[in-house]
């Protein structure tokens, strides 16, 4: 039970540019550990943006729910948030008494591009795990949900929820038996 509060406040420590900045991390340690494999990782960031709340704090509930039970659930959660709010305490005293500085702006601007690489990276991995099939071919269904929900969510700036409803749906009519 240590072990999986020290792996949740080495993400939550470690998580800079906020929850989705996670998921590398998330994905490194809870499938390195032996905790989940990757299919679950992807399954636990899907529950964890479709259920309100953060997604940090989703995900490290359901991971530890997971791994150990209600008791898991909340040493993940505590583990997940504590650096977080004690960092945040810190740099809000810091960074909103110079915001005006050149050297915080230009600081701030230079992590952006760490933020969505590390988001992009993720991306592409549960592309991977969800796209495409043990053997290497494209999983024709999963594509085509894919395409779909990526077009409404570009295009028509659907909600994630109507997108997490319609993708359900269509999982059902794809894989239901």
């Amino acid at each position: 039970m240590l072990r999986l509060f020290f792996i949740f406040f080495r993400i939550g420590l470690f998580s800079i540019g906020g929850g989705y900045a996670m998921i590398p991390l998330i994905q490194q340690d809870l499938v390195g550990a032996g905790y989940m494999t990757l299919t679950q990782v992807t399954d636990l960031v899907a529950i964890s943006q479709m259920t309100p709340g953060p997604i940090a704090v989703n995900a490290a509930t359901f991971a530890g729910m997971h791994t150990a039970g209600v008791a898991g659930a909340v040493v993940a959660t505590l583990g997940v948030v504590l650096p977080c709010a004690l960092i945040s305490v810190v740099v809000a005293r810091f960074f909103f008494s110079r915001m005006d500085s050149a050297l915080v702006q230009g600081a701030l601007y230079g992590m952006r591009p760490v933020v969505v690489s590390l988001i992009a990276g993720a991306m592409l991995t549960f592309a991977a795990s969800s796209l495409l099939m043990p053997g290497g071919g494209l999983e024709a269904g999963a594509a085509v949900i894919f395409a779909g929900v990526f077009t409404l969510a570009l295009v028509k700036e659907t909600s994630p929820a109507v997108l997490f409803l319609l993708s359900a749906l269509a999982g059902l009519a794809f894989y239901a038996p």
